[in-house]
């Protein structure tokens, strides 16, 4: 293993609307949030998942992101790679307790199903309501984060697709989550507003651009 000064190179997808941001990818954050949260360095490759690049395939032959460079490895999946920067890089820990780990998982399906809905009395609108209702009282309960006060594993892999949440559901349906759920929302603006999230997000350009096939298709 390099000394954890060396920086970990990784490719994420860049964005379409301007030069050198990363995409709109939410599992490409959720990796460099948890290396902002480790403190570890980082060299981001930016790759146009347009017209891959060549060196690119070669590293990652399905095209997919992130990819990122362990142990002279090319390793992909944002599950595997937040796991072993876990194992390798321990401090500052981010494990969530595997009772906690699910905690808001399908609030992102439900997103996208309503997102992709035409027909307003389909219930897609309704299911996604349940999640959103059951994640506020759960942090009602336990916040402000899913491990309680500080940020942890399942917080990096949520903030992101809550973020896709929050511009592509206000952007194709002028809809945003409801005031009574007030532990979502200020959840939400916990995240948002920390340093490591703001350096990473994408722009609303790229995430509305990102969700017009899913919109129209």
């Amino acid at each position: 293993m390099a000394a954890s000064t060396d920086p970990l190179e990784i490719c994420v997808k860049a964005s379409v609307t301007a030069p050198n941001k990363p995409g709109d990818c939410p599992f490409c954050q959720r990796v460099l949030l948890t290396m902002e949260e480790k403190h570890l360095p980082y060299d981001m490759k930016l790759v146009d998942l347009s017209n891959k690049p060549e060196w690119f395939l070669k590293v990652s032959p399905e095209g997919k992101v992130p990819v990122i460079k362990l142990e002279e490895k090319w390793l992909p999946d944002s599950d595997v790679i937040t796991q072993l920067l876990e194992e390798k890089f321990p401090d500052p820990p981010l494990v969530t307790p595997p009772e906690k780990a699910s905690v808001g998982s399908k609030i992102f399906s439900t997103f996208i199903g309503f997102l992709k809905s035409k027909d307003p009395g389909d219930g897609t609108e309704q299911a996604l309501l349940n999640e959103l209702s059951s994640f506020d009282n759960y942090i009602k309960e336990n916040g402000p984060f899913i491990n309680g006060e500080k940020v942890s594993a399942a917080d990096l892999s949520l903030a992101p697709k809550l973020y896709h949440l929050e511009i592509a559901l206000g952007h194709y349906k002028k809809w945003s989550v409801p005031d009574s759920l007030q532990y979502v929302k200020s959840y939400m603006k916990n995240i948002f507003s920390k340093d490591s999230f703001i350096k990473t997000q994408a722009l609303p350009e790229d995430v509305i651009a990102g969700w017009r096939p899913k919109v129209l298709g």
